[in-house]
């Protein structure tokens, strides 16, 4: 066994419909010897039992008690939105003040049940700052991360919607300590994977562990087009030692793809 610290992204089994198909999953994630969940934390595209406006109260240490009982830890969650149009949620200026307030919600929830860190993809961040989106997103971005910080939280964006430049640039530009960077190395396939992590080292607290086939798509992790050993090898010397969260949102043998995407990643 090697010495990652592996987790599962668990909505690749289950976004916490309800409390049977959660506490399935976990199970599942249990026996498939993982070390923990990143979890789904908002009722964006369905039910979700750990939403914040469902999930208060003591109700939130009771769901930490039950994951822990399964001997697994929170890694953290997601709280992914979508706008009026696209994915993302905030891009778009209508209906923004909700998903904001909804995500600092989602913020408050993992910093009660112990693992603070909340991911997300935003939106397409511009390049250039005159682009009219680019306030909205950055004023909303800022709203969230300064929320983050008052409450003991940490927002992370998602790699893979822009290149990593522009993601640094726009992290250094809001210039919260509490806005960081969650690492998805197919997400950055287009755009350079060992060149992202070199451009946006500073800033990593939390991965994605996942892969892309050149010629099916699956993302079965040391099956596809990602260079795990030197992204590891990267990763290790840039001081980075948080969680690998597998992931697998094809909907196909995805029990036996997070199975042999753990076993592959237990060689480092």
């Amino acid at each position: 066994m090697g010495s990652l610290k592996i987790g599962v992204a668990l909505w690749s089994l289950s976004a916490g419909e309800t409390e049977e198909r959660l506490m399935n999953a976990l199970q599942t994630a249990a026996e498939l010897g993982f070390q923990g969940v990143q979890m789904w934390n908002v009722a964006s595209y369905g039910p979700c039992v750990l939403d914040p406006d469902v999930c208060q109260g003591a109700q939130r240490a009771e769901w930490r008690r039950r994951v822990e009982s399964f001997g697994l830890q929170i890694s953290g969650f997601c709280a992914q939105m979508s706008g009026p149009t696209r994915f993302g949620g905030f891009d778009e200026a209508e209906g923004i003040e909700e998903r904001i307030a909804k995500t600092q919600r989602c913020i408050e929830l993992a910093v009660d049940m112990g693992s603070p860190i909340v991911t997300t993809h935003p939106g397409v961040i511009p390049e250039h700052k005159s682009d009219p989106v680019y306030p909205i997103i950055r004023d909303a971005i800022e709203q969230i991360a300064k929320h983050a910080e008052k409450v003991g939280g940490i927002f992370c964006i998602e790699t893979g919607m822009e290149p990593a430049p522009v993601l640094r640039q726009f992290i250094e530009d809001i210039g919260s300590p509490a806005l960081r960077v969650n690492y998805d190395p197919a997400n950055m396939l287009w755009y350079g994977v060992l060149e992202g992590v070199r451009e946006l080292a500073p800033h990593i607290v939390h991965t994605h562990a996942k892969d892309r086939h050149p010629e099916t798509g699956r993302p079965t992790v040391g099956q596809g087009a990602v260079p795990w050993n030197e992204y590891i090898s990267l990763l290790k010397s840039i001081g980075y030692d948080g969680w690998y969260a597998v992931e697998d949102e094809s909907g196909q043998d995805v029990v036996e793809s997070l199975r042999q995407g753990r076993e592959f990643l237990e060689r480092y």
